[in-house]
């Protein structure tokens, strides 16, 4: 049984609505941002690893609310993430790191205050990290550099593998991806952490390889015969239904993997996964409709170009 079997939608004719709902998302997720600037002083909610601060794990051996730890805690101002659920007892404290402050210094200055402020409470510190300022700096520009280093890899393997104006569509799509899930993470004030930067890079791969099987139906499509008598439109659409199985099953069977993470994974995984979720959705979405259309509206300025094989030329008749 195969899904979508001979389907005939026209997603191309639907491109109009498309960018209209593309162009409302990003620009509440610029508004989002600014929002962010204004009230966090940048334009993502960026934790210890890019910020630089403390991070300490605390286990405690009877039930204390995370209420209670902020409350306590309320000095340093801290955010605090629960581990395995609202049973546990088990605690990540992120807080902003004092200058020339030591791993011990930290830990102890946690404790000082858990003690002073929780008493009867027993716990212990099980981990207690620290990132500079300086650190948390080179990891956001290592960030971006992998991002845009990846968009030009990108552009010039498709380049190579199959045309430019393949890699130039890719290259919107992916960009597309990225902006809309910043804008996301603005809007929700996601914690931005080195997990998400994965998770956005992984998006990255993810809606890449959803775009090239597209693409390279298309471009078989393109060197049929006859192909250069075709209405462009059409043939894209025909590309994108006769690869639509291969992507639904694909982003359906990825979507329940992470879904089954996101309710048993626990906190400590969960930005990681909606941001993953997202971008399944974000690739899937981007591929039909923000991939194909830009190789249209590239196609309509540089022609078929060089995808259809040569043919003999036909005998003149009188």
């Amino acid at each position: 049984m195969r899904l979508f079997y001979q389907a005939k939608y026209r997603f191309i004719e639907s491109r109009q609505k498309a960018y209209i709902v593309s162009a409302v998302v990003l620009a509440l997720g610029v508004a989002a941002m600014g929002r962010n600037v204004a009230t966090l002083g940048s334009w993502q909610n960026y934790g210890v690893d890019f910020l630089g601060g403390s991070l300490v794990q605390v286990a405690f051996q009877e039930p204390v609310t995370t209420a209670e730890l902020r409350s306590a805690l309320v000095e340093i101002n801290p955010t605090i993430t629960q581990f395995g659920g609202a049973d546990a007892n088990e605690f990540q404290i992120r807080g902003p790191l004092a200058d020339d402050a030591s791993i011990t210094e930290v830990a102890l200055e946690i404790e000082t205050l858990l003690t002073e402020n929780l008493p009867g409470r027993a716990f212990e510190v099980r981990n207690t990290e620290l990132v500079g300022a300086k650190v948390g700096g080179e990891l956001q520009r290592q960030a971006l550099f992998a991002v845009l280093f990846s968009f030009l890899l990108t552009l010039i393997y498709l380049a190579m593998r199959f045309e430019l104006r393949f890699g130039l569509a890719a290259v919107i799509a992916t960009a597309h991806d990225i902006l809309i899930t910043l804008g996301f993470l603005a809007a929700f004030q996601v914690e931005i952490a080195l997990p998400t930067v994965a998770a956005i890079l992984t998006i990255l791969g993810y809606s890449l390889n959803d775009t090239i099987v597209v693409f390279d139906r298309i471009r078989e499509n393109m060197r049929a015969k006859g192909a250069r008598k075709r209405d462009p439109v059409d043939l894209v659409n025909q590309s994108i239904n006769e690869t639509l199985p291969r992507t639904v099953l694909t982003s359906s069977t990825t979507l329940a993997v992470l879904l089954a993470l996101l309710i048993l994974g626990g906190a400590v995984i969960r930005d990681f996964t909606i941001v993953l979720i997202l971008g399944v959705v974000i690739g899937t979405y981007s591929s039909i409709f923000v991939a194909s259309p830009a190789l249209i509206e590239i196609q309509k300025r540089w022609g078929m170009g060089t995808t259809e094989k040569k043919q003999k030329p036909e005998p003149a008749t009188v």
